[in-house]
């Protein structure tokens, strides 16, 4: 019970790592605020960790959007009190499309909802940190943007991914003050349903030729992680465990991304 008397807020957390964290978080102890775009699914989420006697307050927002992810701290903050962890997971892959192929509007939603929603979510919850006298950060990124280059057509995806990062690095020392610790966790390939909100569109002869060795994940022989492996890190970014790290991206994909960067 590691996190007992703590407040977490996880976006994204309808499914896959969100949902799996922030069932872990209330097995640690957490009060866990949920937060979804869609209101059914992030119910399942909260009467899951209910039934387990854990305790969870659903949430349905937009996370580019201002109004609601205010309305949702401030639920959160009503409901338990405080606010000591900030888990910013939500994001989708978006259009992967050549960059003169790819429209503005495509663009502009994946930014809102990578970016925008990040910086909404943080700007929203870290007063609340502050006020609690400290607390943790976490920022789903990934390894494309970071590590990896070589998804073609993945450029506003890329993009967001690349300036979350940024983004961690800049408010780790802005926030270091006030005891708010900031890491970003970026998977590689990882068994979510991410991949149903990708859209691919003209990507044939694009691509340069890359030749991996057998298994593109070498650590499990091709293997994708899971999102409880996700989970375990979060938690361990969230706990005391991990007090003197911040600033820092961690990436968890098997050594996937040392072979394609």
């Amino acid at each position: 019970m590691e996190l007992a008397g703590k407040v977490a807020l996880i976006t994204g957390a309808g499914s896959g790592i969100g949902k799996a964290t922030a069932i872990l978080m209330a097995q640690a102890g957490a009060s866990v605020g949920v937060l979804s775009h869609t209101e059914e699914e992030i119910r399942k989420t909260a009467d899951e960790i209910a039934a387990a006697g854990g305790e969870a307050l659903p949430l349905t927002a937009d996370v580019g959007d201002d109004a609601a992810m205010r309305a949702a701290v401030e639920q959160v903050v009503k409901r338990y009190g405080r606010l000591d962890i900030v888990f910013a997971n939500a994001g989708i892959n978006g259009v992967w499309a050549p960059i003169d192929d790819l429209k503005p509007d495509e663009w502009d939603r994946t930014i809102n909802t990578n970016l925008r929603g990040t910086y909404l979510t943080l700007h929203h919850a870290v007063p609340h940190l502050k006020a609690a006298g400290g607390g943790a950060v976490i920022v789903t990124a990934s390894i494309n943007g970071t590590r990896v280059f070589s998804n073609t057509g993945a450029t506003a995806y890329s993009c967001t991914k690349a300036a979350q990062v940024a983004m961690v690095k800049m408010l780790a020392l802005e926030l270091a003050a006030h005891r708010i610790r900031v890491n970003a966790i970026c998977p590689g390939i990882i068994d979510t349903d991410i991949p149903d909100n990708t859209q691919s569109r003209n990507l044939d002869g694009l691509r340069v030729p890359i030749e991996y060795p057998e298994g593109k994940v070498p650590l499990t022989d091709g293997k994708s992680g899971t999102s409880a492996d996700v989970a375990e890190l979060a938690l361990f970014l969230a706990s005391n465990r991990s007090k003197h790290i911040t600033g820092t991206p961690v990436w968890i994909d098997g050594a996937e991304s040392l072979m394609v960067g």
